[in-house]
């Protein structure tokens, strides 16, 4: 299995950026987010899950979205991202044209 190129700290840091500001607006679902979170490191999926408790089969299922990851979970993996597990208001939703 190759393993995944580190990325350069400015390209890191505008990635987290992106992650951040996506996620802000109200852009980002959280499989999307810990997809982008992992690549931000520069991380296969079993490299990203030995820092985060899980395996690499429970990082592919949360990034598929096949998983059905606990609050706490998600909140682990958004604390070093300053993120945070909460709710949306559906209003902003569907002022986006996302909600149901």
């Amino acid at each position: 299995m190759s393993r995944m190129v580190r990325l350069e700290p400015a390209a890191s840091a505008a990635a987290r950026r992106e992650i951040f500001d996506s996620a802000s607006r109200g852009e980002l679902g959280w499989s999307e987010a810990v997809r982008r979170m992992r690549l931000s490191l520069g991380k296969s999926q079993g490299e990203f899950g030995r820092l985060f408790g899980l395996t690499r089969r429970q990082v592919q299922e949360i990034e598929t979205g096949k998983a059905n990851p606990t609050i706490e979970t998600l909140a682990r993996l958004g604390k070093p991202f300053g993120l945070a597990v909460g709710f949306i208001p559906r209003n902003e939703l569907k002022q986006k044209g996302r909600a149901p």
